[in-house]
């Protein structure tokens, strides 16, 4: 069975602990959260569930995981207009979190935002291979995607990569009907606000991370070797390198196993190369 780790058990690291055990994709777990008495509540909580688990609260085992999910830091709030606002204040956090990491051979899932240049923090300053670094964002993204196309009547597999954030990339061209720029530019608009509705209604959102990233537990621990977009370690792919940014890939056991390139119109161009820049910006700001 998985043995997962959790660094950050709050409301989404909690979440992904709880569906890990009801879906029988781990149970043997490492919860890790600075707030002491937090996190034996959740423990507690967890415990009185009855489902069958073996629970560490010894941030040195999560060295021994097979994954381990990077949850921790501050969420974003109503005052926090972008994900990348957050950087200077999660960014020691990852930092602390490294010394968690540092003979870890599993796969990492980075969760806390700005997902991407926290992901590429990540790999570079515990030394792993970038196949085993897996930034979460491009799934959610997604789903959030096929709401709205959905609404328009619009066919097709949705597929958003790039920044999880204001300079996500949403592939019109490849879905089943051609969708004219004006239309694009009002669904990604909508799409940059998708989770502020959330934040501003209940505080942040849950449910979809949580159940995205599950997903991912499930690809990763049964080697299904799916395709699904996620923020990727680049060395060349699409023009960039030196950066985590969303893109397709196929991930299984080892992390990704393959990135591919797809061809963009022109449109999508424009917005991925805004994006890697934006992401290249971020990441240059970064000292390990």
């Amino acid at each position: 069975m998985t043995r997962l780790a959790v660094l950050g058990v709050g409301k989404i690291g909690g979440e992904v602990a709880y569906l890990a055990s009801l879906l029988g994709l781990a149970d043997d777990f490492v919860l890790y959260d600075s707030a002491e008495p937090f996190l034996q509540s959740q423990v507690l909580d967890l415990q009185h569930t009855g489902l069958d688990m073996s629970i560490s609260t010894n941030w040195r085992d999560a060295s021994e995981a097979d994954i381990c999910i990077f949850s921790a830091g501050l969420p974003r709030t109503p005052d926090v207009l972008t994900r990348a606002d957050l950087l200077s204040a999660n960014l020691p956090v990852a930092a602390i979190c490294t010394h968690a990491l540092r003979r870890f051979n599993g796969v990492l899932i980075t969760v806390t935002n700005p997902m991407d240049p926290n992901n590429y923090y990540l790999c570079r300053h515990i030394g792993l291979e970038p196949h085993q670094c897996i930034g979460f964002g491009g799934q959610l993204d997604s789903a959030r995607l096929g709401l709205y196309l959905k609404e328009k009547e619009i066919g097709g597999t949705p597929w958003v990569i790039g920044e999880h954030g204001e300079y996500q990339v949403p592939l019109f061209s490849r879905l089943d009907a051609k969708v004219p720029s004006e239309a694009r530019e009002s669904i990604l608009a909508r799409l940059r606000t998708s989770s502020m509705e959330i934040i501003k209604g209940k505080g942040g959102t849950v449910f979809g991370p949580a159940r995205h990233i599950a997903e991912l537990i499930r690809i990763i621990s049964r080697d299904e070797r799916k395709l699904v977009t996620c923020s990727c370690v680049l060395s060349g792919e699409y023009g960039f390198k030196d950066i985590s940014i969303g893109v397709p890939a196929v991930v299984g056991r080892e992390g990704v196993r393959e990135i591919q390139e797809w061809e963009l119109d022109d449109w999508e161009q424009q917005h991925f190369t805004a994006s890697g820049n934006f992401v290249a910006g971020l990441c240059g700001q970064l000292e390990f």
